[in-house]
C-alpha cells in the first residue's frame, strides 16, 4: 500500500444513469469530452466505469477548485452537459470534493 499522488487534488464525482438513446452520438461526445478535458489547464486524471445497464461512474481530478470550475464553465462542456440532459441521461447526481487523502495498492 502506498499513498496516493491525488492527495489535495479535487475530485468531480459524475454518477449517472444513461439512456439508450443515441448511443453512437453519446459514444463520440464522450471520448470529445475526455479528449478536451485532458488539454485543460489543472487536468489531473480520470477514472470511469459503466455497467450492462447504463449506470456510470465517472471521476476527474483537478488541480484545484478553479480548475474544477474553469472546466464545469467551459463552452463546449456546457453544450455537451446540455446535449446529455436532452437525451443521453434519465439521471445524473454530481459531487466535488476535495481528497484529503488517498492510498493505492497494486497486484505485484
Amino acid at each position: 500500500m502506498g499513498s496516493d499522488a491525488r492527495t489535495g487534488q479535487i475530485a468531480v464525482i459524475f454518477v449517472a444513469q444513461r439512456t439508450r438513446e443515441d448511443e453512437p452520438g453519446y459514444a463520440a461526445a464522450a471520448a470529445a469530452m475526455v479528449a478536451l478535458a485532458a488539454t485543460q489547464p489543472g487536468y489531473a486524471g480520470i477514472e470511469s466505469t459503466r455497467d450492462a445497464d447504463g449506470l456510470g461512474i465517472t471521476v476527474s481530478y483537478w488541480r484545484d477548485d478553479a480548475a474544477a470550475i474553469a472546466w464545469r464553465d467551459h463552452p463546449e462542456h456546457a453544450r455537451i452537459r446540455d446535449l446529455g440532459r436532452e437525451r443521453w441521461y434519465a439521471w445524473y447526481d454530481l459531487q466535488v470534493a476535495h481528497v484529503e487523502r488517498g492510498y493505492r495498492w497494486r497486484r505485484a
